[in-house]
């Protein structure tokens, strides 16, 4: 087969444009072309009058030597790339020796379903629950201000992507086509066809619960255990100056024993973190970044980034990507932005208030909102008060459980999240009544001044740097700083702010047989890049249970 890429067409193009389009790229007859698929399509909307979409084209012909070598030279033809999963190998017979994938969120999944695609039968350890039981505990704290800090938007089946806009799409190198493979899987268990080529896939939550339930399905299937509501407590190492891992302790005692453990444990997993820093396996902090929730009316991004073309059903919701380099030296930017979405309460802890993005398939609700984050480093969350030598890796979760519990006071103490409108907070005034944008936030939002000196929502610099990034985020979307679009804080949770280091064979530095994965161990950044690790860390581990390295 070839491929073709860059092909464009006008966003109003008809059926037949498109094989026309090809035929003529080509210099064939129609006749000899016999098939084609589209691999995907993307829209270039710079020029809002005119709209192009662009394509990726795989075709089959009747002659493709004799095409090929015509047209050899040319950057957008070229011979159509595997693009099929290989595995690295499959266990003969059923292994007495399982092993163990703890999380069950993107991460988890993917790697439990490559272990079980390769025979090896792997048992997953999920703290929370399944996903429809787990759907209701969190409704409980979005409609009745009643947390469960076992089952929550970041603990239980699916993990934290369950709860969000369910983006598919990553900058990650991909020489091995993965991404293509979680696609396929997510494909097979229900998921919209077109995930496969447009170019950027998404879900939603409701699509994602069917999705994740037969996923499940397929691993146990194929030999695998998913267990719920079993809580890690403790790991069993081994080995003095060569320490092992064999196995883990629950919360209730019972012991399992595994001499290979994934830790797919997600960036909120914060007494895992703890635990494994207790044991001393091997961990460094990292960056993350915090800041509040935008909403605005979805319109406004629509006719902002389309124009006329707005409200096109190939072009759906609008998304955007913002950046800016405050005076201070922080860099403001956009976090997961979730067109046609709401805003979610996703704390995991009591006493806390953490929002995140969400959004459903359609799209199709009256607000657009974004994470406006400020990036922090290290030294900027460091708790012994000094200005140099190394960062404990458990100070980021001091820094966020510090402006968590802010926030949760600023919220009234009721799960309610402290709000502002936009020009309120960069004049530096509290906010009294709401405007044309009502937010999204469930249980609700309260009013306050979440920028105040002594008692602000985030640190003076995060403050100073958004104030400064609003209004030059208008000059990149136009309504963007619009007066009464409301602030909701805080966005805490990112990504994980610590990393439990591996080395090249994907296990920690320090425990052979422990796999630190996904976001949680500081690897991944959303849904498809857990998946993908999750892939790769399964074959790391598939290799070393079958001999093969």
């Amino acid at each position: 087969m070839l491929r073709i890429t860059e092909l464009r067409l006008p966003l109003d193009h008809d059926v037949y444009a498109l094989r026309a389009a090809i035929v003529a790229r080509l210099g064939v007859v129609d006749a000899a072309l016999k098939r084609y698929s589209v691999f995907k399509r993307s829209y270039d909307a710079r020029k809002k009058t005119a709209i192009v979409l662009t394509y990726t084209i795989d075709c089959e012909l009747t002659d493709e030597a004799e095409v090929f070598e015509r047209l050899q030279g040319q950057p957008h033809i070229r011979p159509a790339p595997d693009t099929s999963y290989h595995f690295v190998g499959h266990a003969r017979t059923a292994p007495t020796a399982r092993p163990l994938v703890i999380g069950f969120g993107p991460c988890g999944i993917f790697a439990a379903l490559i272990l079980a695609q390769m025979g090896l039968r792997p048992i997953v350890l999920e703290r929370g629950k399944e996903v429809r039981e787990r759907t209701r505990d969190t409704w409980g704290l979005w409609r009745k201000n009643v947390l469960n800090p076992e089952s929550n938007v970041q603990f239980g089946e699916g993990g934290a992507g369950t709860f969000s806009d369910g983006k598919l799409w990553s900058q990650i190198s991909d020489s091995r086509h993965l991404t293509r493979k979680v696609l396929a899987e997510f494909v097979k268990a229900g998921a919209p066809q077109e995930i496969l080529f447009v170019a950027k896939p998404h879900i939603g939550t409701f699509r994602l619960v069917g999705v994740v339930e037969k996923m499940r399905a397929d691993i146990v299937a194929l030999g695998g255990e998913i267990r719920f509501e079993q809580r890690v407590t403790d790991v069993l190492i081994e080995g003095g100056k060569s320490p092992h891992v064999r196995g883990v302790t629950l919360a209730s005692g019972e012991q399992i024993s595994a001499d290979h453990v994934v830790l797919a444990l997600g960036h909120s997993a914060r007494d895992t973190f703890e635990m494994l820093h207790a044991r001393g396996v091997f961990m460094e902090p990292k960056p993350f970044s915090i800041g509040f929730r935008i909403e605005h009316p979805q319109s406004i991004i629509d006719k902002a980034r389309f124009g006329a073309s707005a409200g096109n059903p190939i072009l759906g919701a609008a998304d955007y990507k913002l950046v800016h380099h405050a005076r201070n030296g922080r860099s403001v930017y956009s976090f997961c932005m979730c067109p046609g979405g709401t805003v979610v309460a996703a704390t995991s802890e009591i006493g806390r208030v953490v929002t995140n993005g969400m959004s459903q398939y359609s799209r199709n609700e009256r607000n657009a909102n974004a994470g406006i984050v400020v990036a922090i480093a290290p030294q900027d969350y460091r708790q012994d008060g000094r200005h140099d030598g190394p960062v404990n890796p458990l100070d980021g979760i001091a820094f966020q459980r510090l402006w968590e519990s802010r926030a949760f006071e600023l919220g009234g103490g009721t799960y309610e999240a402290p709000g502002q409108l936009v020009a309120d907070f960069v004049q530096g005034r509290a906010s009294r009544a709401f405007g044309s944008v009502l937010p999204s936030y469930k249980p609700g939002v309260r009013l306050t001044d979440m920028g105040a000196h002594g008692n602000a929502a985030l640190p003076d610099y995060a403050i100073a740097a958004v104030r400064e990034a609003l209004p030059a985020f208008e000059r990149q979307i136009k309504g963007f700083s619009l007066p009464d679009a409301v602030l909701t804080g805080v966005e805490t949770r990112t990504s994980s702010p610590l990393r439990i280091t591996r080395g090249r064979d994907f296990q920690s530095l320090n425990v052979r047989g422990l796999y630190p994965a996904g976001e949680g161990a500081g690897y991944a950044g959303g849904i498809m890049s857990a998946g993908v690790d999750g892939i790769e860390v399964a074959e790391a581990l598939g290799r070393a249970m079958l001999g093969l390295i």
